[in-house]
């Protein structure tokens, strides 16, 4: 219920603020799924809850538990605290719940922002476990830009991808290659 009030008192607000559109190369598939999301800035989580009108769980990392109103706050809003050194049990207990229960996964696998001049940071080997151990579909997902205050920003959502049981050393560069696949679709020219 708090999820739903905060999401819908905030959305006009937060879209005036950072405008952004959707543009999708394929449906989003009904149930579980993994989207798996570029990482520029701190606002990209607060975007992606925003901008879908599915329930989505989060992986944000602990550090921002520290402060109690806001762990209060994140935890109201489905997010699932993660250690980035060491991935604890709970967090996968809880990341393969939310996929089980036919939800929505935000994973941003590059484990902490981008701030290189490379189009995408190293990936993480989570997402890809996530999506295996669930049998969910994988949905790339790609911020165009890092997003600053009423600057239109763009986010596409490319055709969703499945990992099996013998993908799962390779997840992370599969991840990579499906991400970039879709970077590389937002920057032809039309």
């Amino acid at each position: 219920m708090f999820y739903w009030f905060i999401k819908i008192l905030v959305f006009i607000p937060f879209w005036l603020l950072y405008p952004t559109r959707v543009k999708k190369f394929a449906k989003i598939p009904k149930g579980k799924c993994v989207f798996v999301v570029n990482h520029r800035s701190n606002i990209d989580p607060l975007i992606m809850v925003n901008l879908l009108w599915r329930e989505q769980h989060v992986i944000a990392k602990k550090e921002l538990y520290k402060n109690k109103v806001l762990a209060f706050f994140l935890r109201k809003m489905k997010t699932i605290p993660i250690d980035r050194e060491k991935v604890e049990l709970t967090t996968i207990k809880q990341s393969l719940k939310v996929l089980k229960d036919e939800k929505i996964l935000t994973v941003f696998p590059e484990g902490t922002r981008n701030k290189t001049k490379n189009v995408l940071g190293e990936i993480k080997e989570g997402a890809g476990l996530f999506a295996i151990k669930a049998g969910a579909p994988v949905v790339p997902v790609w911020i165009k830009k890092k997003p600053k205050p009423f600057c239109l920003n763009t986010i596409y959502i490319g055709e969703p991808f499945v990992l099996d049981k013998n993908d799962l050393n390779q997840s992370s560069e599969i991840i990579k290659q499906q991400l970039l696949s879709l970077y590389d679709k937002t920057t032809k020219k039309k």
